[in-house]
């Protein structure tokens, strides 16, 4: 429960803050385990290995990648998560993860702007979870554009 207040509010506050950077320093960090479980293709640290069958969420996420001209990882755990981060040419992160995952990644990535996105979990933590990747795009689109919209 403070986890989820404490990333709400981070949210809030990169809103206000209204951080902008331009699309090739902003950073789509995905969570593993949005990838379908059964997939034969093992996507964590290089998307490019999706087949975007559909199956999951990760062809959207890897589309909006292409559309906005964004960096995009998926993190094999918080601490490859956090190195990402901490690349020079990131100045602003867009993640999506669990709870524990984000707060953690808020906190490691200070000062660094982190708008995060909470996954959904059907299936229990960790397990073939799901985004809403309309509103990973408006919060994207709010980091390069600088302008508040509601996610």
């Amino acid at each position: 429960m403070l986890r989820g207040l404490i990333i709400r509010w981070n949210n809030v506050w990169v809103r206000k803050r209204r951080a902008r950077v331009p699309p090739a320093n902003l950073l789509l960090l995905l969570s593993r385990c949005l990838q379908r479980s059964l997939c034969r293709r093992k996507v964590a640290r290089d998307p490019a290995e999706c087949e975007r069958c559909g199956g999951c969420d990760v062809a959207g996420l890897l589309a909006l990648r292409d559309e906005l001209k964004v960096q995009c990882r998926i993190a094999d755990g918080g601490r490859e998560a956090l190195a990402l981060t901490r690349d020079q040419s990131v100045r602003a992160v867009v993640a999506v993860a669990c709870e524990k995952e984000l707060f953690e990644g808020i906190r490691g990535a200070f000062p660094k702007p982190v708008l995060a996105i909470l996954n959904e979990t059907p299936n229990g933590p960790c397990h073939d979870t799901r985004v809403d990747v309309e509103g990973v795009r408006a919060a994207a689109r709010e980091i390069i554009e600088g302008a508040a919209v509601d996610v």
